[in-house]
């Protein structure tokens, strides 16, 4: 199963969110055309296929300019990570924040550039060790215009009741 056929699997969906948190989150900057000059890792690529992963997701949700967006909390064995999922359909360059926070204030931020066109791409946090228990961690994705200076016109939660295997 390829990444598209992972992101049509999942619907896009929208949450609303409180403050990321009190701790000081990690931050990395990431621009989704990083991704495209990577070649893709085993590990990666047997995502669906290997051990079994579970995606705690927020409901789809979407903008009135036509931005969607849904981000997910995702397990697979000992590793933990956030991912969203979205298509900007605005016409315009945006930027994106991805909070991924865990237990004891421990957190990572990305930020992710995110382009003019109206595919569906992602955006996600490095893996990290499962720390307690896997519902304690959630995500949050804030997307702006431009350089992050605009206004926020979505912001996407992982407040989801059950998880969702794939």
């Amino acid at each position: 199963m390829g990444l598209v056929a992972v992101v049509a699997a999942l619907p896009l969906a929208m949450a609303s969110a409180g403050p990321v948190g009190e701790a000081d989150p990690v931050v990395i900057h990431k621009s989704v055309q990083d991704d495209a000059k990577r070649p893709v890792s085993s590990r990666s690529a047997v995502l669906g296929f290997g051990r079994a992963t579970a995606a705690r997701c927020g409901p789809e949700l979407s903008s009135p300019d036509g931005l969607e967006a849904q981000t997910c909390v995702l397990t697979q064995g000992r590793d933990t990570w956030a991912r969203t999922y979205y298509r900007n359909a605005t016409g315009q360059e945006l930027s994106s924040d991805l909070s991924f926070m865990g237990p004891g204030g421990r957190g990572v931020e990305m930020h992710c550039a995110v382009g003019a066109g109206d595919d569906p791409e992602t955006c996600e946090t490095p893996r990290q060790r499962v720390a307690g228990s896997a519902g304690a961690y959630s995500a949050v994705a804030e997307f702006a215009r431009g350089d992050g200076s605009g206004s926020l016109m979505l912001r996407s939660g992982s407040d989801a009741d059950e998880p969702i295997g794939y």
